[in-house]
């Protein structure tokens, strides 16, 4: 017979990037390893640089980073992690992104724009990342913008098993923020029980970002809990004006839960006086003291990004962490 045989153990290797060292040292606790030693500091001029400080060579490596401000510092220096795994030989390169920068850009509105989301899916590609991870997308659908494997994680069960430990789920309505998010309300309703469902309406004028007015309620909500979910709350006007509005239609009280916690300005202060009884989100995204208020609940992700890159590195089965529907 021609050729080597070999029978060599795989190795796992986690890198991280500088955006939110404590979350990537929680997944490392999680699978029982040592972060990769790394050097990444940045020129006077904002050039990034990056270098480990170990071989790479031949391991399955995950490049973690979360996306919060400055986010196209973060993504860029994520980037050049990626590229310098790739050129020290890394069997494989998966990029794990909880929280998908330009997520919200996953298609065109008017014309002359971009498609940003997809843009990024192609910097990473060209970077040289073999697979994708991340945390409830904006949008699905934007898995088909990388040219690769995409693990698509939930945070719902996560936040469903704490929110259900605040409620009484026979006096409770689950409500979407607006028509779109619909299905995941529905899929949050079934996981609490069978709760009823409504939604409120509003518009938002696609010219002005980060605004939006919430009219009504549709549905029944007099009486009961509200529960409001989203994927994200960025400056907090959207899900304030929506506890106003459900409030207003006869709400006992309100509790709001997404799995990102972006919390621009004025985010925490619009939140903490909204009328909410208290906002969960995860801990994707770092959350500084400046940001937080006393309402707000953060629950770790850590465990289940662990769990999910064991099962990616031991080509398991992500889809049985969501009991077969990732």
């Amino acid at each position: 017979m021609t050729g080597i045989i070999t029978s060599g153990e795989k190795r796992l290797v986690l890198v991280s990037g500088r955006a939110h060292p404590e979350l990537a040292a929680d997944v490392a606790r999680c699978l029982d390893i040592e972060l990769l030693p790394t050097t990444a500091y940045d020129f006077a001029n904002g050039e990034i640089y990056v270098r480990f400080n170990e071989s790479v060579r031949g391991s399955d490596v995950f490049v973690l980073q979360s996306h919060t401000t400055p986010i196209n510092q973060w993504l860029m220096e994520q980037l050049l992690m990626v590229d310098a795994l790739k050129r020290g030989s890394a069997k494989r390169i998966t990029v794990v992104a909880p929280f998908y920068p330009y997520a919200r850009q996953d298609k065109k509105h008017r014309g002359r724009e971009p498609i940003s989301a997809r843009l990024v899916a192609d910097l990473f590609k060209t970077a040289g990342a073999d697979r994708l991870l991340s945390i409830d997308l904006h949008a699905a659908q934007s898995q088909g913008f990388f040219d690769g494997p995409v693990d698509h994680l939930w945070a719902m069960p996560i936040l469903t098993d704490y929110v259900r430990s605040r409620i009484d789920t026979g006096n409770a309505a689950m409500v979407s923020p607006d028509a779109g998010r619909i299905r995941v309300a529905e899929q949050w309703a079934a996981r609490l029980g069978g709760v009823p469902l409504a939604f409120v309406h509003k518009t938002r004028d696609i010219t002005r970002p980060n605004q939006a007015v919430a009219n009504r309620v549709v549905g029944d909500v007099k009486g009961k809990t509200a529960v409001l979910v989203d994927d994200l709350i960025d400056t907090g006007g959207t899900i304030s004006e929506a506890v106003k509005v459900v409030l207003a239609a006869g709400a006992s009280d309100v509790i709001v839960a997404a799995t990102h916690g972006v919390l621009s300005d004025p985010a925490a202060q619009r939140l903490s006086e909204s009328g909410a009884r208290e906002v969960i989100v995860t801990d994707t995204l770092p959350i500084p003291p400046e940001k937080r208020f006393p309402q707000l609940t953060v629950l770790p992700i850590a465990p289940l990004l662990g769990r999910a890159i064991r099962e990616v590195f031991d080509d398991g089965s992500v889809t049985s962490l969501f009991d077969g529907n990732a």
